[in-house]
């Protein structure tokens, strides 16, 4: 029946683009365009293919969104934090898709009041993001940001917490997050780019006024930074965040005083990043200043902020990344990262001794998470690991105890954690790096070569890949799959050195990685080729593309989800979101060295007449960050270069951006659809 259907071919339309006196021919160039009906028309060719060719797998994704929905817990609760006399709580309600944000004066007996009801909010809408809640320091108002379409373009609004009235005041176009001035009657905020979506412009707005009349700032000209607004732990200062991928620079106003002048913290200079917490009198600046590869933290007088008077107070150290820190009346907690794992280490600001909070797997993922409280000897921090649901945890820093307050539920009753391995390997690269892998499997299996192995990775922008808990997961272990994450150089898994080492000119050694990690579980007979699949989303979708283009023979199945592959003419086109504060990541493809090393790899350019493996390629038709045309154009491509049957599906959702669906069931659809992918591939039907 399968043979019968027929994939959709795009239309060949030539199109000449001219760099640096070279000459590329673009034959789908013309999908770049959504508001072509021939583009949406092909498009929806391809969901209606890949909707019949996967017919037979209808059962097997219904089944799959159920046992996945069936572990979840529906009438589920965040854990309360404390802040300004209010417990606020986060609940979602059995069959509800959205969450019910709320708070309780003074304590967890008192009165529920609910702020926004999500599932409200959304009716009529097919996509729906509530984001950026802020509260007023009197309590009396929430401002909040609505993204409707998944672009991450977002309308600010302002609800007075005593009426329940939504004031008439509504700014579009911002990045969805606010932030109150002491005085109740004024919020910062961050405009975008019309074209670009790049955060670049911070607004002060007052209450019950037209957003027309609301006062520029700042004004961010560069176009490869981009632009925040936060408010110190402290409460004292508003803080504006300028920063690229090298590069950081922050403007400091007193709380107190909105109307006055953002002061410049210090100027940016370009390779210093540094970040900054306020304590008493003093900033404490997490920064690579004076070459400090993986950082340190230095200190300096909040009246005296240039650099020249920063002081060391954690120094620089070759094997420890300093990832974050933690300031609090009485402590400071330090995040750091050594041998791939993170630690949490906490340091009285008294005569008392530090100490490190103590971790025994070796797949494990700590965290802090909430401490918005300052005057609080508790530290909450998250636990969890491949095998080990989530826990949130208070540690009271005084008396070294700590309480459980969550555990993730796994419902269903079959969950027991001591049925699964956790292991974690190290893969030797082609230039000698060992390159570390987290993986976990059920017990009993052998290695003999036969078993399902999934391997994703992400690999980019420093972005660490740690291991952590998912109960969907579990539809494929308990089916026989090995689950693996290849921590490969792009991410910052070993430290800064392992950033650097996979960007820019170097970035080819994110996909020799991956490549290196694949051929290491077959080695040691975890799998094989046959049973080998792949995963990437993003960035993490480019890094699909090129595998496919450069070892293809080593994969059974890839899924590719919103994929990053049309690098050259993406990173030419100033007018797409991203793309000019990308440079520092893959380089400016304006300069003919980074416009040939980019050449070499990106995925497009590079498809050729071979066999390829099995893919499943998704995207949103609103997606802000890669946009659909991109794998929408691979996709064509491949069809038409390569030379083997192996399935190719190009699945479009039509309503939603970058991140999938925006209902939390509404997601494990979108997952149902890539596990039935695999393990029809594998021909396990139940």
């Amino acid at each position: 029946m399968q043979n019968d259907i027929v994939a959709p071919k795009a239309k060949v339309i030539p199109k000449t683009l001219k760099k640096h006196k070279e000459t590329r021919i673009d034959n789908y160039f013309w999908l770049n365009d959504r508001e072509n009906s021939e583009v949406i028309d092909y498009l929806n060719q391809e969901n209606s293919y890949y909707q019949n060719m996967t017919a037979h797998t209808k059962d097997l994704q219904g089944n799959l969104y159920e046992e996945m929905k069936s572990r979840i817990k529906e009438d589920d609760s965040s854990v309360p934090y404390f802040y300004n006399g209010y417990f606020y709580i986060t609940r979602f309600e059995t069959g509800q898709d959205y969450p019910i944000f709320s708070r309780k004066k003074g304590s967890l007996t008192a009165a529920e009041e609910i702020l926004f009801n999500c599932n409200e909010l959304a009716k009529g809408h097919a996509y729906f993001k509530l984001g950026g809640l802020s509260v007023s320091p009197d309590n009396k108002f929430a401002s909040f940001g609505v993204d409707i379409v998944g672009r991450r373009i977002y309308s600010i609004q302002i609800k007075n917490l005593e009426t329940g009235e939504i004031l008439p005041d509504k700014i579009e176009n911002v990045t969805g997050g606010s932030v109150w001035a002491n005085d109740n009657n004024t919020i910062f905020y961050v405009r975008q780019d019309e074209v670009t979506l790049r955060a670049d412009k911070v607004f002060r707005h007052k209450l019950n006024s037209d957003s027309k009349e609301d006062v520029l700032v700042f004004n961010e000209t560069d176009d490869t930074f981009n632009v925040s607004i936060s408010k110190e732990k402290s409460r004292k200062y508003i803080v504006i965040g300028s920063g690229s991928t090298l590069t950081t620079e922050y403007r400091i106003l007193n709380s107190d005083n909105p109307n006055g002048e953002f002061e410049v913290f210090q100027p940016r200079v370009r390779g210093l990043e540094y970040s900054i917490s306020h304590y008493q009198d003093s900033f404490y600046i997490l920064t690579n200043k004076d070459k400090a590869t993986n950082f340190k933290l230095m200190k300096t007088p909040e009246n005296k902020t240039g650099k020249k008077n920063w002081v060391d107070v954690i120094a620089h150290r070759e094997d420890v990344l300093l990832e974050d820190i933690e300031i609090f009346k009485n402590y400071l907690v330090v995040e750091e990262r050594s041998n791939g794992l993170n630690h949490i280490r906490i340091m009285p600001w008294g005569d008392e001794p530090d100490y490190y909070l103590p971790f025994g797997s070796e797949t494990y993922n700590a965290y802090t998470t909430t401490n918005i409280d300052f005057d609080t000897d508790v530290l909450r921090y998250s636990y969890q690991s491949l095998g080990t649901p989530s826990s949130v945890i208070d540690f009271n820093m005084k008396t070294k105890t700590k309480e459980i307050l969550k555990e993730q539920e796994v419902l269903g009753g079959k969950f027991d954690k001591e049925n699964y391995v956790e292991e974690r390997v190290w893969a030797t690269a082609r230039d000698g790096v060992k390159v570390p892998i987290s993986m976990i499997y059920r017990k009993g299996l052998k290695k003999d070569g036969k078993n399902p192995l999934l391997l994703y990775a992400y690999g980019s922008y420093g972005i660490t890949m740690d291991t952590y808990f998912s109960s969907t997961r579990l539809s494929l272990l308990d089916r026989g799959f090995v689950y693996a994450i290849a921590h490969i150089r792009g991410g910052e898994d070993l430290g800064r050195q392992w950033y650097e080492d996979g960007k820019l000119l170097k970035k080819k050694n994110t996909f020799t990685d991956f490549i290196d990690c694949s051929k290491f579980v077959i080695d040691e007979k975890y799998t094989s080729s046959e049973h080998l699949y792949a995963e990437g989303g993003s960035a993490g979708g480019l890094l699909m593309g090129v595998i496919v283009n450069e070892a293809p023979e080593l994969y059974n199945g890839v899924i590719a989800q919103v994929p990053f592959v049309d690098v050259i003419t993406t990173m030419l086109d100033d007018s797409i979101p991203l793309t000019t504060g990308e440079y520092d990541e893959w380089g400016n493809p304006n300069n003919k060295k980074y416009y040939d090393y980019m050449l070499s790899y990106s995925p497009y350019d590079n498809v050729k007449a071979q066999n390829y493996p099995n893919m499943y390629v998704s995207t949103g038709l609103h997606d802000s960050q890669v946009q659909y045309w991109e794998p929408a154009k691979w996709v064509a491509k491949l069809r038409d270069l390569k030379i083997n049957d192996k399935l190719l599906f190009l699945d479009t959702n039509m309503d939603a951006g970058h991140g999938g669906a925006s209902g939390r069931f509404e997601a494990l659809k979108d997952l149902a659809k890539e596990f039935s992918f695999l393990l029809d591939l594998e021909k396990i039907k139940s």
